[in-house]
């Protein structure tokens, strides 16, 4: 794909010429098109926030000015009675720059508790579909660096281990999908302001502003740090040191897996050797978690005392025995583990 200037031609839309000439918005897509090297066909996840509405414009630009193919596509999750109407306003606004997008609507019983989580999963999962079906394997999202930091904290709350404090990377591969954040160098107050001067308006979700989600209350204690002096460049700074050793782990569970397991593609399932287990807790953790997301096509692993406990069952039982995790069916005989999909 050859990479052209920022000086689009003439037979470039011109609305979206015009907004590239103002220096903010023109700062954004060099960030913007940084994280998108070598990207070809991609889905683009959109919702009715700033965030993601910027994200559909940049990526319109870009597809225009690289002469590349982007899926548009929004999750209705049918949470809210208000949602359908928000996702037809969506698709009205996108319109005016050109952008076509499909609504996937997130069918069965809505959950009275957890809502966040499981509404997310679902959509991870929805997308992820999608993706195989139109046969691309690169899905944009529309996550920014306050994200990231609010992630950092919320994972610190509930005792992640290093993983889960630095999970919301740029990129991160699931079920050959790349998932990837260009907009995670990004603060949402630029992408508020590049929102609303390209529409005009976004879409406000309640849920912003609702303190019975941990998020929300996350969100005002990082607002009470920097008063304290943990600014934005601190907290990215902490981030990046722990990412540095979290790759360190990464590569040994890379060679776990290929050292000590075995894919068998005709049947989608592993075969795992038991020098599979004879790893760190963290590598080992994360190679059982990473091939049960392989397996499955989920977006998020199983928590990590559920996958704990059924290491100790895999490492500690004799007789053949047959269980399940995570949308995976586990199978002990004699010092193998086959894991297949359920």
């Amino acid at each position: 794909m050859k990479k052209k200037s920022l000086n689009v031609k003439k037979s470039n839309p011109k609305r979206l010429t015009l907004f590239l000439k103002q220096k903010f918005i023109k700062e954004i897509y060099k960030k913007f098109e940084k994280n998108l090297v070598g990207i070809d066909r991609s889905i683009v996840a959109v919702s009715g926030g700033p965030d993601s509405l910027s994200l559909a414009f940049l990526a319109k630009y870009y597809s225009t000015l690289n002469s590349v193919k982007f899926n548009y596509i929004l999750v209705d999750h049918k949470i809210r009675k208000e949602s359908s109407i928000e996702a037809k306003k969506v698709v009205k606004l996108l319109k005016k720059i050109g952008v076509k997008c499909k609504i996937l609507i997130w069918e069965g019983k809505k959950p009275n508790s957890n809502i966040q989580k499981i509404a997310r999963n679902n959509r991870y999962d929805l997308l992820l579909k999608e993706s195989k079906r139109l046969k691309v394997n690169t899905i944009l999202l529309g996550h920014h660096i306050n994200d990231l930091q609010e992630n950092f904290f919320i994972r610190m709350t509930r005792g992640s281990g290093l993983k889960g404090l630095v999970s919301l990377g740029k990129d991160v591969e699931l079920s050959n999908i790349k998932l990837i954040r260009p907009l995670i160098n990004i603060e949402k107050k630029d992408l508020e302001k590049l929102a609303l001067k390209v529409f005009k308006t976004f879409i406000k979700d309640p849920s912003n502003v609702n303190y019975d989600f941990t998020r929300v209350r996350i969100r005002k204690i990082l607002k009470d740090f920097q008063k304290e002096g943990l600014d934005n460049k601190k907290i990215e700074l902490t981030i990046n040191n722990l990412k540095s050793a979290n790759e360190a782990l990464n590569l040994y569970t890379k060679k776990n897996i290929l050292q000590n397991s075995i894919y068998i593609k005709n049947k989608h399932s592993y075969l795992i050797k038991k020098e599979f287990f004879k790893n760190p807790e963290d590598v080992l953790l994360r190679s059982f978690s990473s091939i049960l997301q392989n397996i499955s096509g989920r977006y998020y692993a199983p928590r990590g005392k559920k996958i704990k406990k059924m290491i100790l069952l895999l490492t500690t039982q004799r007789k053949a025995q047959k269980t399940t995790l995570g949308g995976c069916v586990i199978e002990k005989v004699n010092e193998t583990v086959i894991i297949s999909k359920e």
